[in-house]
């Protein structure tokens, strides 16, 4: 199995969003090209292209702060208006950057909203000023764009709407990202966690604009008013862009966060209704120590640095007073079978594991599960397997483990013959997993969103809360 995930990934080498309001008109689905700068034309002016690229991308939800982002073709300084009135009376403008200057980039503009209130309706609309620059004493705005649609999301809270949806393991394959993005259209979830491996290799920031915000799907604004919290996986550590990943998938601002853990810009722990949602970064599923990796990680004190983070997280009261605890990281922290890698550890000469790589994460099990046991868990949400399992509660371990599905429609990779083909497996099939609150319960389903049918359906009881 660990064998055919690997070959997939070589091989292989947003949505007309649910609305936070039913005055919002809807989003037209259509698929958007990156245009191209046009030909010289015979008077040699060169007429510029769109400035704005994308719909909005929602990121790094919050109880009282959202992210807005979008891919801009040229130098520019972008900004957000935000209103609790849909006709955007009396809204905020908000530059992106932080206090001291603006940012000013030529491929995506990212705006960090602040000062929100929990669990309340806003509605924005991005644009852009285009910006002639030479040097830190020449520079112009020679342009400006707006998008002509206006936008709404609704914040995190206690008294948000409690639903969840998990995607993972994409590894920029439009075909089944695209019918996950479905899937989540129709079921309209408050937030939804993108649980690692968007990427595979990116080496640039350019490359990462088609995965995150102009991909070739029929929903293009398929974040526009449903928030992704993006939780890396082992292939979104890899390549020259993963050093800057923040600059496509934002950060919270350092004032959203303790001195101690500005560096933890992908952890979260927020409140969305009953649920009490937790993301935490396995990284990634080699050891640091790996002669391929030059010394160059340091993924061991990163998980290291999480643990204090989490005990302080579960310590919130608004953390601990919800009735259910979901976790979500993509290497899963638990396997019941003998050869399965634990990550902590090369593949050894014996052959006792079956890869040299983690196909589950005992460190960050040791690490985080005591602490996870102590607060309630109820259920730890990962991936990166490729293939959809769900694991009982068992001594010990009392929160359950599900493990999502991977990009390959129904197919795998295997030796026949001493050669390795395609053959069919319908094990193998990309999953959406939905977790919602009704009738005193947690709700989960596992999505097969290419036979779209339920793979798997779990409910949960309220946690004790000792507060």
């Amino acid at each position: 199995m660990e064998i055919d995930r690997r070959e997939f990934i070589l091989a292989g080498g947003a949505l007309a969003a649910g609305c936070a309001s039913d005055k919002m008109p809807a989003l037209k689905p259509e698929v958007t090209e990156v245009p191209d700068v046009a030909e010289v034309p015979a008077d040699g002016e060169v007429p510029k292209r769109a400035l704005i690229l994308s719909p909005p991308v929602l990121q790094n939800a919050a109880e009282t702060s959202m992210g807005v982002g979008f891919a801009v073709s040229d130098m520019a300084n972008g900004y957000v208006d935000v209103s609790e009135s849909p006709d955007l009376a009396g809204a905020r403008r908000v530059k992106c950057g932080g206090y001291r200057v603006t940012d000013m980039n030529d491929k995506v503009m990212l705006v960090r909203l602040t000062g929100l209130k929990p669990a309340t309706t806003y509605y924005y609309r991005i644009g852009a000023d285009r910006i002639e620059y030479k040097n830190g004493y020449a520079m112009k705005i020679v342009g400006h764009e707006e998008d002509a649609r206006v936008y709404s999301f609704q914040t995190l809270g206690a008294g948000a709407r409690s639903s969840f949806c998990v995607i993972n393991d994409t590894h920029a394959q439009m075909v089944p990202f695209g019918m996950a993005i479905d899937k989540i259209a129709e079921l309209k979830p408050s937030c939804v966690v993108w649980n690692g491996d968007a990427c595979n290799t990116q080496e640039t920031i350019e490359s990462l604009l088609p995965i995150f915000y102009v991909p070739k799907i029929a929903r293009v604004d398929y974040a526009a008013c449903q928030p992704y919290m993006f939780l890396p996986g082992n292939h979104d550590c890899r390549g020259l862009a993963s050093r800057r990943i923040e600059r496509a998938m934002m950060f919270r601002q350092p004032e959203e966060r303790l001195s101690r853990d500005w560096d933890l810009g992908r952890n979260f722990a927020v409140r969305c209704g009953e649920i009490a949602m937790i993301g935490l970064d396995t990284g990634e599923d080699k050891l640091d120590s790996r002669d391929v990796f030059a010394g160059l990680f340091n993924m061991e004190p990163y998980r290291v640095a999480q643990r204090v983070w989490l005990e302080d997280a579960l310590a919130r009261p608004d953390i601990q007073s919800a009735p259910y605890l979901v976790a979500f990281c993509h290497i899963p922290l638990y396997d019941a079978r003998p050869d399965a890698n634990p990550g902590d550890c090369d593949k050894d000469g014996g052959g006792r594991y079956s890869t040299d790589y983690a196909a589950w994460q005992r460190t960050c099990a040791n690490l985080w599960g005591p602490l996870l046991e102590k607060a309630g868990c109820q259920l730890v949400i990962t991936a990166h397997q490729h293939r959809y399992r769900y694991d009982e509660p068992m001594a010990g371990r009392s929160w359950a483990h599900i493990v999502g599905g991977g990009p390959e429609l129904g197919v795998t990779g295997r030796v026949v013959n001493g050669e390795r083909v395609q053959v069919k497996d319908e094990s193998h099939f990309p999953t959406v997993v939905e977790g919602f609150v009704g009738g005193g319960r947690l709700h989960v389903r596992v999505h097969d969103v290419l036979k779209n049918c339920i793979a798997g359906e779990f409910d949960y009881a309220p946690r004790r809360i000792d507060m």
